[in-house]
């Protein structure tokens, strides 16, 4: 009875979550994500207009704790502004030597998804992505660094390019590598701002 004390909607969610983050969404029914939320294809159809819908529905479920996951690791993390940046990378490369690790599961959505640029899943990904780098140039501007939204934008460039290398390469390193240039391109900044 385990399966009733949520609602519907939450359990063909978690469902969704669970096997889209880990299968990928092209490779999933509804049929499976149906059976492992232990409603009927029916039922999932009552709340999710369509397969698209749930997709969406799935990244959706993961912009806010993706976001408050980055910003705790960068509060949790001692040190200057530039050891918070690196923290948060290499936060990450722990998080990447995980077993369930697969990825950014945004990236890997809009990879699955790059023949149809209307998907509304794409339009959450690239806002998830987008709160992201503007929360980086507010910590950014709020320390006094020169061209804040310049600096963020590189640091998600290095962040997005450790996931799809870690990816390749099966190697969390590259995310430590990624956060030392991270640290770089702030301390570099910070002396800017200082000299200035």
């Amino acid at each position: 009875m385990a399966t009733t004390a949520k609602p519907t909607r939450e359990r063909i969610v978690q469902a969704a979550t669970k096997l889209f983050y880990g299968e990928g969404i092209r490779a999933v029914s509804v049929d499976a994500v149906a059976a492992k939320a232990g409603v009927t294809k029916r039922t999932l159809y009552y709340h999710f207009a369509s397969k698209d819908d749930l997709i969406a529905a799935y990244l959706e479920g993961r912009d806010q704790p993706n976001l408050a996951t980055f910003r705790r690791w960068f509060e949790e993390t001692e040190g200057s502004l530039a050891d918070k940046v690196r923290g948060i990378f290499t936060a990450l490369a722990r998080s990447a030597r995980k077993p369930g690790w697969k990825g950014c599961g945004f990236l890997r959505t809009a990879a699955e998804l790059a023949a149809m640029p209307g998907h509304p899943a794409l339009r959450i990904g690239a806002a998830h992505k987008k709160k992201f780098e503007a929360w980086l140039a507010e910590m950014f501007a709020d320390d006094g660094v020169p061209e804040p939204d310049r600096l963020a934008r590189r640091i998600v460039l290095l962040l997005d390019g450790s996931f799809a290398v870690v990816l390749l390469h099966r190697d969390p390193d590259y995310m430590e590598e990624a956060g030392v240039a991270a640290s770089t391109l702030v301390e570099a900044a910070l002396s800017r701002r200082d000299s200035g």
